[in-house]
């Protein structure tokens, strides 16, 4: 069966090639990766008798999106039909199903559409050789690894198409594919991002990666591509990800008036100003997928800026072993050496691990649980913080940065801003508010400068 359809230039070579178990395509708003996903599917199940899993996190997010979005390409390729009768009659057609949804073939293919909100259904399939996760940075982690550990065919080459639009750099998607974190918080670039971005496309480690944006669409609408470049002048952020494919924050930041301190001498000469008397730390505990993270901070409440200076980060260790840390011990020292000067200085952490507590002030530490965590303490700590005019972060802070800088809030499946949920678990935001317990708004107001109490 001859087939003639234009295809963007840019997805040309990506149609045709099987040669990879992964492929990753990351692109902007329309730039056409869904649908060159799927006429790349369809041509495959037309040539070879195969079963393919569409997989998005919400099922009733499916029928809508790929599930309309193949029937459209059949139809356009003078292939679909709904009727039974037909698709048993004539030679060239496919079979369109809505209960359950799915695509038969006339050569045995199909086409099969699950959602991770319901892993017992997708545990259960046998037979599946291609699988395409959409919006695969909404699917979890665990989902895709569980997919990889489970989906096998023998004898027959497999294959995970992952899409998505290029969202925050803590998604796992980014940590998986482009830079890993250790277990001491420290990055390792597997794929660099510029250079993804110059080459569009990258063969690493196995995995074909592929890079869009809008222009790589011949068939957008002006207006659209207009309505994207006007996202330049009020979220730049979400301009950077929707019109031209790069990493960054969608939705609305959390901490808008984050900065990475550049003058290091203009930064260094603030805190010192500030003096010990307005030094605070944080310590947020963690094991397994969260980590340890103390943060060293100065406040100028007086001009209504917050300093972190330093910050000690690292998972997978335990107590013993974190505490005797350099860096921890260093710290140790030097709220021993503040409280022998005269100055009231403790670590305040998370108040939920008395026992963790316990231990480190048997080990010399001056610390203490916070009083500010409760029942809706996660709204007013953030609101908290987000009353400073600025939030200014030393350079080598790479965690505080990597977690604050493009955070955003939750959404609700309709919409909705959900202001005490993030799009990830910042640790070190949970250490800023435990190190700012006792600073509230009757505190801004009266507190004496001169005072050397903490």
């Amino acid at each position: 069966m001859k087939i003639t359809k234009a295809v963007s230039p840019a997805f040309e070579d990506f149609l045709f090639d099987w040669d990879y178990e992964r492929y990753l395509l990351i692109g902007g708003y329309g730039s056409g990766k869904s649908y060159h996903i799927a006429f790349k599917i369809i041509l495959k199940l037309l040539e070879e008798k195969r079963k393919a899993l569409v997989i998005r996190e919400v099922f009733d997010t499916i029928q809508e999106s790929c599930y309309d979005l193949i029937a459209e390409i059949l139809d356009d390729m003078g292939l679909l039909t709904t009727d039974p009768k037909e698709f048993k009659q004539r030679q060239n057609k496919v079979l369109a199903l809505k209960s359950p949804l799915r695509f038969r073939f006339k050569n045995g293919s199909q086409i099969i559409f699950k959602g991770m909100d319901k892993p017992e259904k997708v545990k259960s399939i046998n037979g599946v050789s291609i699988v395409w996760l959409e919006e695969c940075s909404e699917i979890k982690y665990e989902g895709y690894k569980e997919l990889l550990g489970r989906i096998r065919t023998p004898n027959v080459s497999m294959h995970f198409i992952l899409s998505c639009n290029p969202i925050g750099r803590d998604n796992w998607v980014y940590r998986h594919f482009f830079v890993r974190l250790d277990d001491e918080g420290q990055e390792h670039v597997m794929v660099d991002e510029k250079k993804f971005y110059e080459k569009r496309c990258i063969i690493h480690n196995g995995t074909y990666f592929h890079h869009s944006t809008p222009d790589d669409n011949p068939w957008l609408p002006w207006q659209y591509l207009k309505r994207l470049d006007q996202l330049k002048d009020y979220d730049y952020p979400l301009y950077m990800v929707a019109r031209w494919g790069r990493f960054g924050a969608t939705g609305t930041r959390v901490l808008p008036q984050f900065l990475v301190a550049h003058d290091k001498g203009k930064f260094k000469a603030a805190i010192a100003k500030l003096g010990p008397e307005n030094q605070y730390f944080g310590f947020d505990f963690g094991f397994e997928e969260s980590f340890n993270a103390v943060v060293c901070m100065s406040v100028d409440l007086k001009n209504s800026v917050l300093y972190v200076w330093d910050e000690i980060y690292m998972n997978h260790v335990t107590d013993d072993v974190f505490a005797n840390q350099p860096e921890m011990q260093a710290l140790r020292k030097r709220l021993n050496d503040l409280n022998n000067a005269g100055y009231v200085k403790t670590i305040v952490a998370d108040n939920e691990d008395p026992k963790a507590i316990t231990y480190y002030r048997q080990n010399g530490f001056k610390i203490r649980g916070c009083r500010n965590k409760f029942a809706g303490s996660r709204l007013s700590n953030t609101r908290k913080v987000k009353r400073f005019r600025k939030i200014v972060v030393s350079p080598k802070c790479k965690n505080v940065i990597r977690e604050l800088k493009d955070l955003t809030y939750k959404k609700d499946a309709k919409g909705n801003v959900i202001y005490d949920q993030f799009n990830i678990d910042p640790h070190s935001f949970s250490a800023i508010w435990y190190a700012l317990d006792t600073v509230t708004v009757a505190d801004v107001k009266q507190k004496d400068f001169n005072s050397k109490a903490g």
